[in-house]
């Protein structure tokens, strides 16, 4: 059997990354290790369909699955149970209050949050402070009770993790991304890796190549400033 050889970004002089097309079958979509997470690093990646996912004992490893999971804005499953939900929801919703609130959240709420290190939540917080990095919060009675962030490209917005503490909060969170975003002309959230809660929100694999035939689309797509203006959305 030969050898698997991964990429390793140690030391490099640029944040340039290998193909996604090079990419392994096994584990699915580990393209490469090491690196760190500033913000130019990020942002290279994430304009390259590429993620970093990894333990606290890990190094930084790097992905770029197929297939890719997305969620177009305008394919949101509103579910009869969350349409009577919302004729009375006692939460609100805002954009941009409570950045590292949420992304602690998600890092301490569910196991998909446990690769959320403090060097996670260090480096997105630098992307939040540029204008780089998003959140959206759902609050009860002026209590955080959940709440979604990721990073937007243009006509895309990268969802890197939501959590819920209290009834359909990380529903909510994701719905109403989706309407204010497709609002301002966002089509597409990147959801990743699918699984049965975005499945039943709407989400579906499609091959990465297609994915990233739309990356490139719509991260040139020019939208409004003000949509990502702290506010109050719901």
């Amino acid at each position: 059997m030969s050898a698997i050889y991964l990429p390793c970004l140690d030391n490099q002089p640029t944040v340039q990354f290998p193909s996604p097309d090079s990419a392994l079958a096994s584990p699915q979509g580990l393209l490469a290790y090491g690196g760190d997470l500033r913000p130019e690093r990020l942002i290279c990646a994430y304009q390259q369909g590429i993620f970093p996912w990894f333990s606290e004992e890990d190094p930084i490893l790097w992905w770029s699955p197929d297939p890719r999971a997305v969620l177009p804005t305008e394919s949101f499953h509103l579910s009869r149970s969350m349409q009577r939900f919302l004729r009375h929801c006692p939460y609100q919703i805002t954009l941009n209050h409570a950045f590292q609130a949420v992304i602690e959240g998600c890092a301490s709420t569910h196991v998909e949050g446990t690769w959320i290190t403090e060097e996670v939540i260090t480096a997105w917080c630098e992307l939040a402070a540029i204008g780089q990095a998003h959140s959206l919060e759902v609050w009860c009675e002026d209590k955080l009770v959940g709440g979604i962030y990721g990073m937007a490209l243009g006509g895309i917005f990268c969802g890197e993790s939501m959590f819920s503490r209290q009834p359909n909060a990380s529903k909510l969170a994701l719905y109403q991304l989706c309407q204010h975003f497709s609002a301002y002309g966002g089509k597409l959230i990147d959801c990743q890796i699918l699984n049965p809660h975005t499945a039943s929100l709407g989400a579906r694999d499609i091959p990465r190549q297609q994915f990233m035939t739309l990356l490139a689309d719509l991260q040139k797509q020019i939208i409004p400033s003000d949509c990502w203006v702290k506010q109050r959305l719901f």
